[in-house]
């Protein structure tokens, strides 16, 4: 009964503020764009854009038209995280639940997920692998049936027989299988180009690969290439084909250069680059998107007994001191970074530590806003439409008490979302 009328207010919410217009008076306001912070403005939303920004505090029109008190806040465009994992959330048991929970049960348990994003002020996601059913959140969102950020989805990642992300990697015999293409497995080239081929099928917005090993998966080496350059082409320039850009996951400095010069878009963690790859990646345009957070959640639970399987401790020790470093002298090479956080290998929710983190290591805090935002939505080919707070964009407006350039904590503590027009916090 209880979720029955959440649900109804949600949907009224949305119907009621569809045709209405609403004044947000904003004491501060962070201009991504320009990295400047102004003073007292007035952001006027129709439905689900941003109609004008006004200098000074504008009162509405109409006696129809709402007015949003954020004259104590400090206000800015929704954040962007480039690398979640919306089905899910590891805990001890994760192994098991792959063999007992059915897709309806990642389904539900993914709603609070999504919600629990949102109201941290991550109004626009980019998932990186799932079974599948992240597309289906995609979908529910999108549609108004539950409350979620907006999701761009790789829906099931792509691996190598035995490698980070093949489904049935550590099972047993009697489950293990030969999974191809379909089932997200690519050992050959034309393997690569069916394999994105049915990522389109299925219905996802970009690629996920795995391009070297991984820390969380039960298999010795989390670091060793696990595609050659000719698969990492052909999947590249597949998708390029069919409108979508390609993710690597990669710990290992080989697997990142081969995925470089094979064409994605983006690194996700890169802990043991080289300055060789900052300056391929430099080269060709590619971003780096550190995950700091998930690096430090793994090591901290690899020193709990039996949290992970034994293979997986070793590698989460060595991984986790490692992440943050790289990432600082990624970032004092000049390589481009791009916010992202691998929430779902640690709790959701807590994506915003991501930006301590990124300043302890020495980026300036309004460029870890940057990153979660103009830099996220350039790299989404979404630059005209999140990010910014400017005319003719969605009205994804988030707010903290405190002034984020003074203290990046306050990035923690979201005290409003507006998400498409509708207020969610």
């Amino acid at each position: 009964m209880k979720r029955a009328f959440i649900l109804l207010v949600f949907l009224l919410n949305t119907i009621f503020l569809a045709g209405q217009t609403t004044y947000i008076h904003c004491g501060k306001l962070i201009d991504t764009k320009k990295g400047t912070i102004e003073s007292d403005k007035t952001i006027v939303v129709k439905s689900n854009k941003i109609e004008e920004v006004l200098d000074g505090f504008v009162n509405p029109k109409n006696k129809s038209d709402k007015t949003i008190d954020l004259k104590g806040k400090y206000v800015m465009p929704g954040l962007i995280d480039m690398h979640v994992h919306i089905e899910s959330q590891f805990d001890a048991k994760t192994r098991l639940k792959r063999y007992i929970l059915n897709e309806a049960d990642v389904a539900f348990n993914s709603v609070g997920f999504a919600k629990t994003t949102l109201e941290k002020g991550f109004t626009t996601v980019r998932d990186l692998g799932g079974t599948g059913v992240n597309i289906s959140i995609r979908k529910a969102i999108n549609a108004g049936k539950i409350p979620g950020p907006r999701v761009i989805t790789a829906g099931k990642a792509l691996a190598t027989t035995g490698g980070h992300a093949d489904p049935t990697n550590g099972s047993s015999r009697v489950l293990v299988g030969d999974p191809g293409p379909k089932e997200g497995v690519v050992n050959s080239v034309e393997d690569a180009k069916k394999a994105v081929r049915q990522r389109y099928k299925n219905g996802a917005d970009c690629i996920k690969i795995t391009a070297t090993g991984g820390v969380l998966s039960v298999a010795k080496s989390g670091d060793n290439p696990q595609f050659t350059i000719e698969e990492i082409k052909a999947i590249c320039d597949m998708a390029k084909d069919y409108g979508m850009h390609v993710a690597a996951h990669a710990h290992g400095d080989e697997g990142m250069q081969r995925a470089v010069l094979g064409g994605v878009k983006t690194i996700e963690h890169g802990t043991y680059m080289s300055e060789e790859t900052m300056e391929l990646m430099k080269k060709h345009d590619a971003y780096l998107v550190p995950t700091i957070t998930a690096g430090k959640e793994v090591e901290e639970k690899a020193k709990i007994r039996g949290f992970y399987p034994a293979i997986v401790v070793p590698k989460a020790l060595a991984v986790g001191p490692q992440i943050q470093g790289t990432f600082a002298k990624a970032y004092k090479k000049g390589v481009g970074i791009a916010f992202g956080t691998d929430a779902g290998v640690f709790k959701h929710g807590n994506n915003g530590k991501e930006f301590g983190y990124m300043v302890e290591a020495g980026m300036p805090a309004i460029e870890t806003i940057q990153s979660a935002t103009i830099t996220n939505a350039k790299i989404l080919k979404m630059e005209n439409e999140i990010g910014q707070i400017k005319k003719g964009f969605y009205a994804d407006i988030i707010a903290v008490d405190q002034n984020p350039l003074k203290n990046i904590e306050t990035m923690e503590k979201v005290s409003f979302v507006m998400k498409d027009g509708v207020v969610y916090k």
